[in-house]
């Protein structure tokens, strides 16, 4: 079995977006519809720019699938961009002053660009299109173990929800039917209000949104290396979306005030289960780098959109003169948008360590596998308890 992996290419105005999933098991049932229906939640949200009135985007699977099934073989999905007919053939102005917040200017530095539109055209999150479909497929095969994932808005433009007292399956469904994606309607109202009164000031505007997984077993992720500690990987996977500029797992930075005595997670036998239980969350389900068993917990802080209606102070590299910013259509506010990539990254990253995990090269051996996982129960960690030379 090959690690779960992939690579995705394209450009945001181009002829379409491409990813290869390489390392998802045979035998997993597979379909377009499947990855459409995450595709279609990613354009939805209020503060979309004109863009999302332009695309419907919609999947095909060029490879690794066949009779619905996948051959585990790389899996291989194609995102036309009904866009790029505006511009195919056009001769394209050139784009000489790069945007404060965005890619333009570093990545002229790095590659040496004569124009600045190739850096934003990769840089772009219309690239993240791609990403959801992968962690569609993602999302697929963990529920073939009942491992589910979803997120909601929690702060947008200032604006803090309030979602004590909900069961996270509550707070899914209450986002699903929201258009800022967020499960408090008193929030979500005021919500929308910034990011119209942002759309009036030419503005924009960031937030935080939560990412919970439920089902995830103990023991996925590693402390034995930096790079194969689990909440690395999800950190990792957080921030490398695009605006994306903080995570936290569980109230982390809330926990950094207070003493240890009251932020570590208790350790308690629940005697009719057998089971070791935890009375509380804080640690946000992960410990020493790997999953708890208890709800993975994740944030993650969005920065307002650096394309923004009013003009920015910048410098003119054709010219070396100072120069105003051009408005490149964008959105208000992406937050509830984003959402939706952030659960297809976390996706790709638990079904990596559950495929880490179990092994196997195929459904079936993989569920045999996962029936035969410790438990967090005393009669499957016996230890010895006596004293042992480790070292000598």
């Amino acid at each position: 079995m090959s690690k779960l992996r992939f690579l995705t290419s394209g450009e945001s105005h181009g002829p379409a977006l491409t990813a290869i999933l390489e390392g998802l098991p045979a035998g997993l049932p597979l379909s377009a519809k499947d990855v459409n229906a995450d595709l279609a939640r990613r354009q939805q949200g209020s503060g979309s720019g004109g863009r999302m009135q332009i695309e419907r985007d919609a999947v095909q699977i060029l490879g690794g699938v066949m009779a619905g099934l996948t051959t585990g073989a790389p899996l291989a999905l194609l995102i036309p961009n009904i866009d790029h007919a505006h511009w195919q053939g056009r001769a394209v102005p050139p784009m000489t002053t790069p945007r404060p917040g965005h890619g333009d200017l570093t990545g002229a530095i790095k590659y040496g660009y004569d124009d600045l539109r190739p850096a934003l055209e990769r840089a772009s999150a219309r690239g993240t299109a791609a990403r959801v479909a992968v962690g569609s497929a993602c999302r697929r095969l963990l529920a073939e173990f009942e491992v589910r994932v979803g997120g909601y808005v929690v702060e947008l433009g200032g604006v803090k929800s309030t979602v004590d007292g909900l069961s996270f399956e509550d707070r899914w469904a209450r986002a699903e039917g929201s258009d800022v994606r967020c499960p408090d309607e008193k929030a979500a109202e005021a919500m929308r209000a910034r990011i119209n009164a942002a759309r009036e000031a030419r503005d924009t505007l960031g937030g935080v949104f939560e990412i919970v997984a439920l089902g995830a077993p103990p023991g996925l992720g590693s402390a034995v290396e930096w790079d194969r500690r689990l909440g690395a990987e999800l950190g990792a996977a957080l921030l490398s979306i695009p605006a994306i500029k903080g995570v936290e797992i569980g109230p982390a930075f809330e926990n950094a005030g207070r003493p240890g005595t009251q932020v570590h997670d208790a350790i308690v036998l629940d005697a009719a289960s057998g089971q070791l239980t935890r009375p509380t969350n804080r640690s946000g389900g992960l410990e020493g780098g790997m999953t708890s068993g208890q709800p993975l917990i994740l944030r993650a802080a969005m920065k307002p959109l650096a394309t923004t209606l009013q003009p920015q102070a910048s410098v003119d590299l054709a010219t070396g003169q100072p120069a105003e910013t051009k408005y490149e259509r964008s959105d208000v506010c992406a937050v509830p948008r984003a959402v939706v990539v952030g659960e297809a990254m976390v996706c790709f990253v638990l079904a990596r360590a559950l495929l880490e995990k179990l092994g196997g090269d195929s459904l079936a051996e993989l569920k045999q596998r996962w029936a035969g996982l410790r438990q967090a129960r005393p009669d499957q960690l016996k230890m010895r308890g006596t004293p042992t030379v480790f070292w000598e």
